[in-house]
């Protein structure tokens, strides 16, 4: 907290200005907490690998948002070779490990504390072709879960954010007919913004989710749901796409 009162937030992952890390900053920010941020990219308060470096001071941080992470490592599970899948590993999983551990020591000492990880839809529903990624999130929401549970008593809560296609500037950049394809399973027709998954964040993090801890929260635009049924809907619905 800041001599003014404020709650001091780290968001990690927040480099790309389109992306998701930086819209939670923002949003943050709006709320009227101190926020820093942190990637191993340029253009944020702290640039740090968190595979590979020290992390910084981190004991003073209240609300912690760990977006930072890969989703570009691409491999089925006959073919992925183990350095791809350490490397994923060693960033989604253990890097936002080591930032949760860092703030949490704090946190303890303060007896308050919010923890919002981003994870994936795919952690739940997996996702050909990115095994390691997938298997990456899954870690996460055990984490979370772990750290909810031996923190309840302490004023810390711990959750996830499991997003399904987010319009981020990486996403954005995807070949057209795969974005096409990808729209066409999403019940709203659209892909999440930005601001929706931060909205949800800046929500865990708020003194009124206070009773809110180790949950999983999907935003995929209905994309997970089931849309068959065992009625004529279905073949009427087949007949609708078509024509």
């Amino acid at each position: 907290m800041t001599e003014d009162g404020r709650l001091r937030a780290l968001v990690t992952g927040a480099a790309d200005p389109g992306g998701i890390g930086a819209a939670i900053a923002q949003r943050l920010a709006d709320d009227g907490l101190d926020v820093v941020t942190l990637d191993r990219r340029p253009g944020c308060t702290f640039q740090v690998d968190l595979v590979t470096d020290e992390l910084p001071p981190l004991g003073d941080i209240d609300v912690l948002v760990s977006n930072a992470g890969l989703a570009t490592i691409v491999g089925g599970a006959h073919s992925m070779d183990l350095e791809r899948w350490q490397r994923d590993l060693s960033v989604n999983l253990t890097g936002s490990y080591r930032v949760v551990q860092a703030c949490l020591r704090g946190m303890r000492e303060r007896r308050f504390g919010r923890i919002v990880v981003i994870s994936s839809f795919a952690a739940r529903f997996g996702m050909p072709a990115q095994v390691a990624y997938s298997a990456s999130k899954a870690g996460l929401i055990g984490m979370v879960k772990t750290v909810a549970a031996e923190n309840a008593g302490l004023g810390i809560t711990a959750n996830a954010i499991l997003p399904g296609l987010v319009g981020s500037t990486g996403v954005k950049a995807m070949p057209p007919e795969i974005i096409e394809a990808w729209l066409e399973r999403i019940p709203t027709g659209r892909m999440v913004e930005p601001a929706e998954i931060a909205a949800a964040a800046a929500y865990l993090a708020s003194p009124a989710a206070a009773s809110v801890t180790g949950q999983e929260l999907v935003i995929d635009g209905g994309m997970t749901l089931n849309l068959l049924s065992v009625t004529s809907s279905v073949a009427r619905g087949r007949s609708d796409a078509q024509s």
